[in-house]
């Protein structure tokens, strides 16, 4: 029986009026992404950089989302052909790969995720949940159609060379990641900066020169703002464990008295 794949998340910016606000799934729980995913949000990032996901975990995440109206974008560790062959293959359509800082970067990444001629990606479809085991009609012939590609720039020379990575053909969007840029410009730990929110703004303006979707994390609705004003299509605004920290924490402070000093010193 012949499947239909959803549209990937760079047709949801191509097709979107507004920008599209997400959040981050980085538990590694295929029962918390599901929670998430019926949350109303427009997308979810489910982590491999920082996270404790692997394969089987992401392709269980992957399983839970595909039952809602929202979606889901894999960040691989690293832009390495193999590891985003093998998220391709689990039915990832949307991959967003951390530290590109440059065209040449960019241009390995896309070669990663196309077949050849044009690319690298090894075949392994009648095999693979990507093309549901053969059942999605001429997958491999319009491959590139059922996967969207997204990089990170979060370093000094990511943001010096963020027009040119946002031109190269293949590439649907780009992610401003505010962190590690931070700690690139050595200020590590202050995302909020204001010669960290300048190079955010500037990064942004260069990659819509070059009409990518440009993107970037921002967990401060003030800050958010700011950057959806400057014209950013797609923004993270949360995670899960913050969530659930945070969460946790208000209510402890509601119903567990402060520990004093003799209790904190024997910790």
């Amino acid at each position: 029986m012949p499947l239909r794949l959803r549209p990937t998340f760079g047709d949801d910016l191509r097709d979107a009026q507004r920008p599209l606000a997400g959040m981050w799934v980085c538990s590694g729980s295929s029962l918390v992404a599901e929670i998430c995913a019926g949350a109303g949000l427009d997308w979810v990032l489910v982590d491999m950089e920082h996270s404790p996901n692997g394969l089987e975990s992401v392709l269980a995440q992957l399983q839970a989302l595909a039952g809602y109206p929202v979606a889901p974008v894999v960040r691989v560790p690293i832009g390495d052909v193999v590891t985003i062959k093998q998220v391709l293959d689990l039915g990832a359509q949307n991959v967003l790969v951390p530290m590109i800082s440059s065209a040449t970067e960019a241009r390995a990444v896309v070669e990663a995720v196309r077949y050849p001629p044009r690319g690298r990606r090894g075949v392994g479809s009648a095999l693979a949940r990507s093309a549901r085991w053969n059942r999605v009609d001429d997958y491999l012939a319009e491959a590139d159609t059922h996967v969207s590609v997204f990089v990170q720039v979060e370093t000094v020379a990511g943001v010096d060379n963020a027009a040119e990575i946002a031109a190269v053909d293949g590439i649907d969007g780009v992610f401003v990641g505010p962190s590690d840029l931070a700690a690139s410009m050595g200020l590590l730990g202050q995302q909020t900066h204001p010669d960290v929110t300048a190079a955010v703004l500037r990064a942004l303006a260069a990659i819509r020169s070059e009409g990518a979707a440009a993107g970037v994390n921002a967990f401060d609705p003030a800050v958010a703002r700011t950057y959806l004003n400057a014209g950013a299509s797609f923004v993270l605004v949360g995670a899960d464990v913050a969530l659930l920290a945070r969460g946790s924490e208000a209510l402890a402070a509601q119903w567990v008295p402060a520990p004093d000093a003799t209790e904190r010193a024997s910790y």
